[in-house]
């Protein structure tokens, strides 16, 4: 059952027959409206999950990863996954056979897309999916996969946890980031001992506590900057006391403040603080 305002969509009929194609690559274009969900499926081809414009994001079985603009998650085949439009979408994907992958990861990963593939990705959607071989639709996918291979690595993603007391927190604070309790309350509330949640949080997520829910606040700032809001209403609503603090963390985490983010994404924030 999606939540208030969410709608679920149909995956396209037409992936059967796109993913029958002959062709080793193969690009297709679909938008989304805020709210709308793609719910859990999976392909028989590997991905490269792009949005030319908006913010989405992708969920697994065991992480979320969010996709703002000049990123794009690589999905292996076979990886059951769900797409959240958290505003506006144009998706742009690439479904690459098995022979053509085999080089790339085993594994999801959220990449940095520089802007010469963003404009071959966004070439081929627009030159189709039929396309012969020598063609110069199959060099522009012959320089998409040599691109994939040299993007950048960002840790964009927000492993989720098996254990059912650990799921009640960080299902708590995906839906409300900005909840501050610590982790003597967070055992009170789940029954569980501080010890085990404090062990239990680097066992199945590879990070502590803090940096969980640090992740968490970063991923829903993302997503609001992205919708152009201000610095100052984004460090309140992700759980920070003011923006000096928010900047900080942003500035640690990705290496430039908030406001140039905004900038270099096309976002111009009504105000706060750099």
């Amino acid at each position: 059952m999606s939540k208030s305002g969410q709608v679920i969509v149909a995956i396209s009929e037409d992936m059967k027959r796109l993913e029958d194609l002959p062709q080793s690559i193969v690009a297709h274009g679909r938008d989304l409206k805020e709210g709308e969900i793609l719910p859990f499926h999976s392909h028989r081809r590997a991905q490269l999950v792009y949005a030319s414009t908006g913010v989405m994001t992708v969920t697994t079985r065991e992480a979320s990863y969010i996709v703002p603009p000049q990123r794009a998650v690589w999905m292996p085949a076979g990886i059951e996954h769900q797409i959240d439009a958290r505003s506006e979408v144009s998706m742009r994907t690439l479904y690459i056979d098995s022979q053509a992958s085999k080089k790339l990861s085993a594994e999801v990963r959220v990449l940095q897309i520089t802007p010469l593939l963003r404009e071959l990705i966004i070439a081929s959607v627009a030159s189709g999916p039929d396309y012969t071989p020598d063609s110069p639709e199959a060099r522009i996918m012959a320089v998409i996969l040599d691109q994939i291979l040299t993007q950048p690595v960002t840790s964009l993603s927000l492993p989720l946890p098996s254990d059912p007391r650990l799921r009640r927190v960080t299902d708590a604070l995906i839906n409300n980031p900005a909840d501050a309790r610590d982790l003597d309350q967070w055992a009170n509330e789940v029954g569980a001992s501080k010890r085990t949640l404090v062990r239990l949080f680097p066992a199945q997520t590879g990070m502590t506590f803090r940096e969980w829910r640090q992740q968490r606040r970063l991923l829903r700032a993302l997503e609001l900057l992205n919708k152009g809001n201000s610095v100052t209403s984004v460090a309140l609503e992700t759980g920070y006391d003011n923006s000096s603090a928010f900047i900080a963390m942003f500035r640690r985490c990705l290496g430039t403040t908030p406001m140039r983010y905004q900038s270099a994404n096309g976002q111009a924030s009504p105000g706060g603080s750099n």
